[in-house]
């Protein structure tokens, strides 16, 4: 049984009049660990098992590692968590409280992920937060979902950090002969490691994460991913943090669910970036979700 759960497909009055086109969210936020990570990640995590490991380690700015915690607990698996110095005390909170160890390590993500893979042996896998084809087909069960439920669509919306969900999405919408279906990528300023693969036409490592939205914050996007924008239609759009944040507040009035700046930047995409979608008639967005922000932290973001 797989780990994840099947989302909501909910049409957004509100998205929609601010963009002047159908919006469709795709309810990710409504996993039990709070973001889609968990499909790809409980997709991995269930074959590891399955494949006699016993113990998982990842390495995390947040939500893949409360995702990994989650299937670690339903798989009855030990896990060890490696986490940079900024992730927030709430992140690592909702590792704990899955019954995973956390070890902070190194000023970014990268740093902590160089000790994660120290601290792997031949009984203990090794669960990458976005860089696994594993993850990948399983963060494509979200457009198997919105195929299933019958609504067309002309375009995708989602956030990019490693490129994960970008990977996913698009081996989703390719297995369902959705090729030609254009993806809006949608990054903050300070992390926007997809858009500046784009424009150097290579993977390149920014040299520093400066955006809130530390858990889209991969200096370097996954090479799969800068693929993606050389083999089919994916059209980049920076926000500001700001931006973000007061998408995520808008969503939080519209909808009643909380996410975070992560997510906030795809949703900004139609509250404040529509002219980027004028040539579509139907989007579906990603509504990845994140756990890791609090109504307090995204106040003092707004009023800062």
């Amino acid at each position: 049984m797989p780990l994840h759960l099947e989302t909501p497909l909910l049409e957004s009055r509100p998205l929609s009049q601010a963009s002047g086109r159908s919006i469709w969210l795709k309810m990710d936020a409504l996993q039990p660990p709070g973001s889609f990570k968990i499909r790809g990640i409980g997709a991995a995590c269930e074959h590891h098992a399955s494949n006699g490991k016993r113990r998982f380690v990842s390495s995390s700015g947040g939500n893949a590692g409360i995702a990994v915690a989650y299937a670690g607990r339903r798989l009855s698996i030990p896990v060890s968590v490696f986490v940079p110095e900024t992730t927030s005390d709430r992140a690592k909170s909702l590792i704990r409280q899955e019954g995973a160890e956390v070890f902070v390590h190194g000023a970014s993500w990268q740093e902590a992920n160089e000790r994660a893979l120290q601290a792997v042996d031949a009984e203990t896998a090794f669960v990458h937060p976005f860089d696994d084809p594993l993850l990948w087909t399983g963060h494509a069960t979200m457009i198997d979902e919105v195929v299933r439920a019958g609504v067309p669509f002309d375009a995708v919306v989602l956030s990019v950090g490693g490129g994960g969900l970008l990977a996913g999405v698009s081996e989703g919408l390719d297995r369902n002969s959705l090729q030609n279906v254009p993806i809006i990528a949608a990054e903050t300023e300070g992390a926007a490691s997809l858009a500046a693969a784009v424009k150097a036409g290579k993977p390149v490592e920014l040299p520093a994460i400066t955006s809130i939205a530390t858990s889209l914050g991969a200096r370097k996007v996954a090479e799969r991913a800068f693929e993606i924008t050389q083999n089919r239609p994916v059209d980049c759009v920076v926000v500001d943090d700001r931006t973000a944040v007061d998408a995520c507040m808008r969503f939080l009035d519209d909808h009643r669910v909380l996410v975070e700046p992560a997510c906030g930047a795809a949703l900004a995409v139609a509250y404040a970036h529509a002219d980027r979608l004028a040539r579509f008639e139907r989007v579906l967005m990603i509504a990845c979700g994140g756990a890791t922000a609090t109504l307090t932290q995204l106040q003092a973001w707004q009023a800062s």
